[in-house]
């Protein structure tokens, strides 16, 4: 039985997508597992070993397709659920079932503020779709794989945190869903642990502002690794603080206490650190209650639309900080 499952982006998606390749392959004697995504994850979807094959959106849609037609698919899992996956699935002509993106019920939540969304997390949602084939979830988690070629060593790191530290995902999409700089900075100097800053390239210049109130406690990773590098700066921190990004995703797989940080985003979409059946991992969310404005949007904007950005400004670094010390990293 040959499987397409179709994810086209992003970090944090695709992380979320685990259990369903994992379930497939492991439940389902005869199926070859196969993993339709954009080029710019194809480090992420090829070190899992529950894929047998990896393809790739082109910007040849005609060939791309007929080297999907060749595979002689029994069966598409739309994951991600939008036109292009239409377009894929109708060409293949194969049983298909897409997961529920609930549009509808985000629209009346973020534009009329009445929460009617079912308390169940994207990947139970997910895990629906292949429910017709009798798989089931094994409540093992999220996945995340780390090639040993891109495992982070003692000698990667400053002296002073070596010995343990704290990961502080700086970044995120968009600008509504992180902390402002000041808040940032305000974090790090009542963190009395160790921090390591996590994020991408473009967070290197902000990075470097942060890490600037306590150059020897706090360490700028950003844009100095790979995202399977940065993986295993997460794998290895004793506690992460995260924005709703996929650094908090890739936490959650390697079964780390996070401490969740939200701004225009609520984890009521149903993307919360997600740990499936091991509920003892610690989670702490912290979100800005009262704000009639919140959730303004299901994704985010590159600035508040209303120009005050209370989601984020009014967050309580003391209390965050008193939750951290509440929890000592490795207890």
């Amino acid at each position: 039985m040959k499987i397409l499952v179709i994810r086209f982006s992003s970090i944090g998606d695709i992380v979320l997508t685990t259990p369903v390749v994992r379930c497939l392959q492991q439940q389902v004697g005869t199926a070859q597992v196969h993993y339709l995504t954009k080029p710019a994850y194809k480090d992420l979807v090829e070190s899992n070993p529950h894929i047998d094959r990896c393809h790739y959106l082109e910007d040849d849609w005609d060939g791309m397709i007929e080297r999907l037609k060749q595979e002689r698919f029994d069966y598409v899992i739309d994951l991600h659920h939008n036109l292009r996956t239409l377009r894929v699935k109708r060409a293949l002509k194969v049983k298909s079932w897409s997961f529920r993106k609930l549009n509808i019920q985000k629209w009346i939540l973020t534009a009329l503020k009445i929460n009617v969304l079912p308390k169940v997390h994207i990947v139970d949602r997910y895990m629906e779709t292949v429910s017709a084939l009798g798989v089931k979830n094994d409540g093992k988690g999220l996945d995340y794989f780390i090639p040993v070629a891109d495992r982070i060593t003692q000698e990667d790191l400053p002296m002073s945190h070596r010995a343990g530290y704290i990961g502080l995902v700086i970044g995120a999409a968009l600008n509504t869903k992180k902390l402002p700089l000041h808040k940032l900075k305000a974090l790090c100097e009542r963190i009395q642990h160790p921090i390591v800053l996590l994020g991408g390239p473009e967070d290197r210049a902000e990075g470097d502002l942060i890490a600037a109130v306590d150059p020897i406690k706090v360490y700028n990773a950003c844009g100095k690794f790979s995202l399977h590098e940065s993986a295993d700066l997460v794998r290895g921190a004793k506690l992460v603080i995260s924005h709703d990004t996929g650094l908090m995703h890739i936490a959650a797989a390697f079964r780390k206490p996070i401490i969740s940080v939200w701004g225009n985003t609520v984890p009521a979409f149903g993307m919360a650190p997600y740990y499936g059946d091991r509920s003892m991992v610690a989670t702490r969310p912290f979100e800005v209650p009262g704000l009639w404005c919140r959730p303004c949007s299901k994704i985010g904007y590159d600035k508040c639309p209303l120009g005050h950005f209370k989601c984020m400004e009014r967050q309580d670094i003391d209390k965050i900080a008193e939750a951290i010390h509440e929890r000592p990293p490795g207890t």
